[in-house]
C-alpha cells in the first residue's frame, strides 16, 4: 500500500510549481495532506492536489496553472508516450512508415500550456477513452485530428499540428472529437429550414434536427414560416418540442447535451413577425421565474433578424407593423427594396382592414347604445360629446349613418 507523507507532497508540488512565485506551496501541501486517506493511490493523490490547487485559484491565477500542471502530469503518467502505440492500441492498425516521424514531431511539454479549465474540458469531452479511461494526451488528440484531416499528406499534417499545438487556431468540437476515428463526422454547424407550416412539416424538421444533433452537430433552425401566437399552429408550443428534443439528444454520443438555435431565415423571428413579442418574453430574464418557467426554452439560444427598414423606422420615430407569417406571404423570402415594397404594401392593406374593423365595431356599438338609451333613458352627462363621426375621422359609405339624428335625440346608454 502506498504511504503518503507531508514531505513527499511538498516536494512534488515544489518540483512542478516552477515560475509560479505567487503559490504558497506550504499552505497547499497542508491542505492536500489534510485530505489524504488510507488506500489513496498516486493518481488519486494527484487528483486531490489538482482539485485543491484549483479551489485556491480565487486567491491567485497561478494556482489554476499549477492545478493544470498536476493534472497533465497525472495524465502523462497513466498514458503511453508514443502516438503510434496509442493508435495501435485503439484500432489495432499501425501507422507503418510514418510512425517514427509523427512520434518525433510531438512536443509533449506543450500539454502544460493549458490552464486547468481548458485541460479538464479536454479530458472530459475530447480525449479518447477506453472503458471510461482516458488513453490519449492533448498532443495525441491534435496529431490524431491533423492526420485524420490530411491523411497521406504527412507534411501538411505536421505543419498543421504545430500550428494547433502552439494554439494559433483550433477546430470545432465535432472535428476534435471525431477526426481520425471510425466515424469521422467533422461538420459542426447546420442551418435547417422549417419544411412546412403544418404537423408533417414540423415533425419532419424535428427528426432532421435530432439526427444531426446525435451526430455531433449544432443546429440553427429557421422558423420564420411558423404561424404567430393565437393561430391554430403557433410558434411558442412548437419551440417547446424542439427544446425538449435538444435536451434529450446527446450531441456526439454523450459528449454534451444537444444544442439548438432557432433562427428566422438567416442569423428566432423577424421583427415584423406577430409572434416576436411572445417569443421575446420567453427568453427575457427580467420576468417572474414562476410565471415563465413553463414557457422558457433553456436548451435553446435565440436569434432575431432585423431588416434595415425596421431600424430606419426606429431612427425616424416611425410606426412599425407586425404580421402573422402565415398571412404576410413572401416577406421571409425577400430582401432589400423588394422586402420594403412588399412590407409597405402589406401595411397599407392592414391599415385599411383595421379601419374597416374599427368602423364596423364603432357603428354597431353606437347604434346599440342609442337604442338602449331610447328604451331605458340616459344620464345627462352622456347627452354631450356623442362623437358620431368617429373622433373627427370621416366615416366611409360602408354603413348608413342615418342615426346621427337618433343619437342627438336619444343620447347613449350605458353600453358606451
Amino acid at each position: 500500500m502506498y504511504v503518503v507523507n507531508f514531505d513527499q507532497i511538498s516536494a512534488r508540488l515544489k518540483e512542478i510549481s516552477y515560475g509560479l512565485s505567487s503559490c504558497d506551496i506550504a499552505l497547499l501541501a497542508h491542505k492536500v495532506f489534510a485530505g489524504v486517506y488510507d488506500g489513496l493511490t498516486t493518481s488519486q493523490l494527484d487528483e486531490l492536489a489538482a482539485d485543491t490547487a484549483a479551489a485556491m485559484s480565487c486567491d491567485h491565477p497561478d494556482y489554476a496553472t499549477l492545478a493544470a500542471r498536476i493534472g497533465v502530469s497525472k495524465l502523462q503518467k497513466n498514458t503511453k508516450k508514443s502516438f503510434s502505440e496509442m493508435v495501435y492500441d485503439m484500432s489495432k492498425a499501425s501507422l507503418i512508415a510514418n510512425a517514427n516521424r509523427l512520434d518525433s514531431e510531438i512536443i509533449y511539454d506543450r500539454d502544460f500550456q493549458y490552464d486547468y479549465f481548458g485541460f479538464k474540458t479536454l479530458e472530459r469531452l475530447y480525449l479518447l477513452k477506453v472503458q471510461g479511461k482516458v488513453v490519449e494526451r492533448p498532443q495525441h488528440m491534435l496529431m490524431r485530428v491533423v492526420v485524420g484531416i490530411h491523411k497521406d499528406d504527412i507534411d501538411s499534417a505536421i505543419k498543421t499540428y504545430h500550428w494547433m499545438s502552439q494554439r494559433w487556431f483550433t477546430h470545432a468540437s465535432p472535428t476534435l472529437c471525431n477526426a481520425g476515428t471510425p466515424r469521422p463526422q467533422l461538420s459542426s454547424c447546420f442551418l435547417i429550414c422549417m419544411k412546412d407550416d403544418n404537423m408533417e412539416g414540423i415533425y419532419e424538421t424535428l427528426k432532421e434536427c435530432a439526427v444531426v444533433s446525435n451526430s455531433g452537430g449544432s443546429i440553427g433552425v429557421s422558423v420564420h414560416n411558423a404561424r404567430a401566437t393565437g393561430s391554430y399552429i403557433s410558434i411558442v408550443p412548437m419551440l417547446r418540442v424542439f427544446n425538449d428534443t435538444a435536451r434529450y439528444i446527446d450531441e456526439g454520443g454523450g459528449k454534451r447535451s444537444g444544442t439548438c438555435q432557432p433562427y428566422t431565415s438567416e442569423p428566432l423571428l423577424y421583427t415584423w413577425s406577430h409572434g416576436m413579442l411572445t417569443s421575446l418574453s420567453i427568453w427575457s430574464s427580467g420576468r417572474s421565474m414562476k410565471r415563465c418557467q413553463c414557457k422558457r426554452r433553456r436548451g435553446m439560444f435565440y436569434a432575431l433578424r432585423v431588416p434595415d427598414l425596421s431600424m430606419e423606422r426606429v431612427k425616424s420615430y416611425g410606426e412599425w407593423s407586425l404580421f402573422c407569417p402565415n398571412e404576410a406571404l413572401g416577406l421571409a423570402d425577400c430582401l432589400g427594396e423588394e422586402f420594403e415594397r412588399l412590407y409597405t404594401n402589406y401595411e397599407r392593406e392592414a391599415g385599411q382592414l383595421n379601419k374597416d374593423i374599427f368602423e364596423t365595431i364603432y357603428y354597431h356599438a353606437l347604434k346599440a347604445s342609442s337604442e338602449l338609451a331610447a328604451r331605458y333613458g340616459v344620464r345627462d352627462i352622456q347627452r354631450k360629446g356623442l362623437q358620431p363621426d368617429m373622433w373627427n375621422v370621416t366615416p366611409s359609405t360602408r354603413w348608413d349613418w342615418y342615426f346621427r339624428d337618433m343619437l342627438s335625440k336619444n343620447g347613449r346608454g350605458t353600453l358606451f
